[in-house]
C-alpha cells in the first residue's frame, strides 16, 4: 500500500509571525487556495480514491478544493492531525493547531464524512503534544485501518510535522525539521 501525505496549502497562519499562531482555525490564504486547486494537475483522483484529511479548516479547504468535482471518499480523521516536531517538553497547542469541532465539520463540509475508528479522547486532544509512544500507538492504529482497507494507494492532507512524524515511523530514519513538506508538497511511502 502507498500512502501520499499531503501537505495543505498556505494558511493565514503564516502570516504576520507569531501572532498568526494564536488564531484559531486560520483559514488558507489566496495562494494556499491556488496551491490546493493546483494539486487537481499534478495528483490527479478517480472516484475509487480514499482521501483522509485532518480536522483544521485549512486542510479540509486544501482539501475541499482539490477534490471539487471528483466524488472520491473524504474521510476527516484526528489520526492526521497537527503533530509538533519535534516533540517539545512542556509545550501546548497553539491555537492554530486546535481541531475544529466534530459538530462543526460536518456543517462545514458537507461532503466529507467522519472516520468511527479513533477514540474519542483523540477526536478530543489529538495528537500534537503526545509522548512519542502515544503517538506511535496512535499512528500503528491508523496504519492498521488503512491496511483494512485494501487499496493501492491512501491519499492524506496533513501538516508538516505530522507527515514528518509518520515518515519516521514507517522508514525508521531520523528525520529533522529540514525534511518538512513545503506547502501542498507531498511524499508517497509504501507501507
Amino acid at each position: 500500500m502507498d500512502l501520499i501525505f499531503i501537505r495543505h496549502g498556505e494558511g493565514e497562519q503564516t502570516h504576520n509571525l507569531p501572532a498568526s499562531l494564536h488564531k484559531r482555525n486560520p483559514s488558507l490564504t489566496k495562494k494556499g487556495m491556488d496551491q490546493a486547486k493546483k494539486l487537481k494537475d499534478s495528483l490527479p483522483l478517480s472516484t475509487q480514491d480514499i482521501v483522509f484529511i485532518s480536522p483544521l479548516v485549512r486542510t479540509m479547504q486544501t482539501a475541499m478544493l482539490w477534490t471539487d468535482g471528483m466524488d472520491c471518499r473524504k474521510i476527516v480523521t484526528p489520526y492526521v492531525s497537527p503533530r509538533m516536531f519535534p516533540l517539545l517538553a512542556n509545550k501546548h497547542t497553539l491555537p492554530c493547531d486546535v481541531m475544529m469541532e466534530v459538530e462543526n465539520i460536518l456543517h462545514t463540509f458537507p461532503s466529507f464524512e467522519l472516520d468511527d475508528n479513533p477514540p474519542v479522547a483523540l477526536w478530543n486532544e489529538g495528537f500534537n503534544t503526545a509522548t512519542e509512544g502515544e503517538f506511535s500507538k496512535h499512528a500503528k492504529d491508523f496504519l492498521a485501518n488503512c491496511r483494512r482497507l485494501k487499496k493501492e494507494k491512501i491519499y492524506i492532507v496533513s501538516h508538516d510535522g505530522t507527515i514528518t512524524s509518520y515518515r519516521q515511523l514507517i522508514s525508521g530514519s531520523q528525520l529533522s525539521r529540514d525534511d518538512f513538506p513545503k506547502e501542498t508538497e507531498w511524499f508517497q511511502i509504501n507501507c
